[in-house]
């Protein structure tokens, strides 16, 4: 495990922090009319040629816009062919925004997400890799499987939903709910292993406790595990895995990029990393947010960002610290938060508004209730929470007041209107005039227990989960643009709430003041 203060030291005193020079004001000047809406360093990242860069930009600062338009600055300014062009992106929803942004510019770009170009390859050569035509697993796949391998092991849905969920799991949850993250997390355990180059069979080993929920799930997904191979069908996992398993043995069909842009690096995988080695492009561009970094969970590795230069000592480091979209009292907050994490401080272009606020409750329910009085309001509004159960719970009431809310999940479209509820991690890259984040105790920042028991099960440790809590905690601050009501009930504010974030915030007590009437 990685101590991030360190790292993040470290990683200061060797970057090259790039400098504005007078060449570049004269290119900015040449280039006015391009490069009009944006700052200095914004304007650099667009224009330097430095073949390998390394972007570190804050949240709002413009990051998507600015890999956009160097896309179009390479294609109408340096002449490259944008054939020769590589994008990559997150989610299937910020690739098509991209695409769609260079198409108004009259820019056809190879714009695609690790997987998507993945599964062109493994399309384009499917009969010479696996012998056969194959196809990507669906969820209509994995009803049908999970429910084959249930069958053929004599174990009903039921049962095993009893035996994986705990109480607080099964909480508010439909039976629907419950098979849906249960065949999920089943899928996961067989991408998980895969994607650390073991064995099914190493699952029994890695697990210590719940041994026969843990000996259950492995006889199931050896079922799917067999089903998948007899069935031609491949998981997402396996898309990166079996093309970087034909790159590897077929040099010759590695496609050759002038130039590969990456966005979102701070959530890189050691499996996409190996992809990019192989593509082994002369320019490098990637942009990302150290203090962003959210699905260590999932395998992501901060530090292929943070020890960027290990790999690449030859690099300039570009800077966007100026947030676009917070009022300055925000962005105050969220820098305070991440002070430790020795990164220079965002810096609003807004005016400080009185428009921030730290509410205590002396129950869920107060809390609850408040949210739903303060909400009328307002207009555009975003409910962030840790976990799906608090959202779940307030969507009840919510449902009992006739208020009509949208539940935001994750890779959806990205424009709202009126209220959305969302956890903080399905949230990430949009933002709101006005951001509730509710729970904001102990208990849940950071998290003191997983709603995925896969989690818990396979004792997946190697990341910094507290600091990933920090981040997570920063990410939905940083969601809000003009309003932030941060609300808790319990003993006490988590810990994050530091007292200089507290010198910022109006701290309102309604303990003594219960709201548990209807209102």
């Amino acid at each position: 495990m990685v101590d991030i203060n360190n790292i993040f030291s470290i990683d200061n005193q060797l970057s090259k922090q790039t400098t504005i020079t007078e060449q570049d004001k004269i290119i900015f000047k040449e280039l006015s009319t391009f490069l009009a809406p944006y700052d200095d360093f914004q304007k650099k990242a667009i224009i330097s040629n430095s073949p390998i860069i390394k972007c570190i930009a804050g949240a709002g600062t413009g990051k998507t816009t600015i890999l956009t338009k160097r896309v179009e600055f390479l294609v109408k300014y340096k002449g490259v062919n944008s054939e020769k062009i590589l994008a990559i992106t997150f989610t299937r929803k910020a690739r098509q925004e991209m695409q769609n942004r260079l198409l108004k510019n009259g820019i056809i770009a190879n714009v695609e997400t690790f997987n998507s170009f993945s599964e062109k390859f493994l399309q384009k050569y499917s009969h010479k890799i696996y012998g056969k035509q194959t196809k990507v697993l669906d969820y209509t796949h994995k009803q049908i499987l999970f429910s084959l391998a249930l069958q053929s092991l004599n174990i009903t849905r039921e049962t095993l939903i009893e035996e994986y969920f705990k109480d607080y799991q099964k909480s508010n949850k439909s039976k629907e709910e419950l098979t849906f993250q249960l065949i999920d997390d089943c899928f996961f355990i067989l991408d998980y292993f895969k994607s650390k180059n073991k064995r099914l069979e190493d699952f029994s080993v890695q697990t210590t406790s719940n041994n026969q929920t843990a000996k259950t799930l492995l006889m199931v997904c050896k079922q799917l595990e067999n089903s998948l191979k007899l069935q031609g069908l491949r998981t997402y996992n396996d898309q990166l895995l079996d093309v970087i398993a034909f790159f590897t043995k077929n040099f010759l069909f590695i496609p050759k990029f002038e130039h590969i842009l990456v966005d979102e690096y701070q959530d890189v995988n050691n499996q996409q990393i190996e992809l990019l080695e192989l593509l082994a492009p002369k320019n490098l561009f990637i942009v990302g947010d150290p203090r962003q970094s959210i699905y260590g969970w999932r395998g992501s590795n901060i530090n292929y960002l943070l020890d960027f230069e290990k790999k690449y000592p030859q690099y300039e480091t570009i800077i966007l610290n100026k947030n676009y979209r917070s009022n300055k009292k925000i962005v105050d907050i969220i820098n305070s938060l991440i002070k430790p994490f020795n990164l220079p401080d965002l810096k609003s272009i807004f005016p400080e508004e009185d428009s921030c606020f730290l509410y205590e409750f002396f129950s869920e329910r107060d809390e609850f209730n408040f949210i739903i009085k303060k909400i009328k309001e307002y207009k555009d509004i975003f409910i962030l929470a840790r976990t799906n159960k608090q959202l779940q719970e307030l969507s009840v009431l919510l449902k009992n007041k006739n208020i009509p809310y949208t539940i935001k999940k994750e890779d959806d479209i990205s424009h709202y209107s009126g209220i959305t509820l969302s956890t903080i991690h399905a949230i990430k890259g949009l933002e709101s005039e006005t951001v509730f984040i509710i729970g904001c105790n102990e208990q849940n920042f950071p998290c003191k227990y997983s709603e995925n028991p896969v989690i818990d099960i396979l004792k997946i440790n190697d990341y910094d989960k507290e600091q990933e809590e920090k981040r997570l905690f920063y990410v939905a601050i940083s969601r809000a643009k003009k309003n932030l009501f941060l609300t808790y009930s319990g003993k006490r504010h988590t810990n994050f709430i530091n007292e200089e974030m507290i010198k910022i915030l109006n701290m309102r007590s309604n303990t003594n003041n219960h709201q548990n009437q209807n209102i």
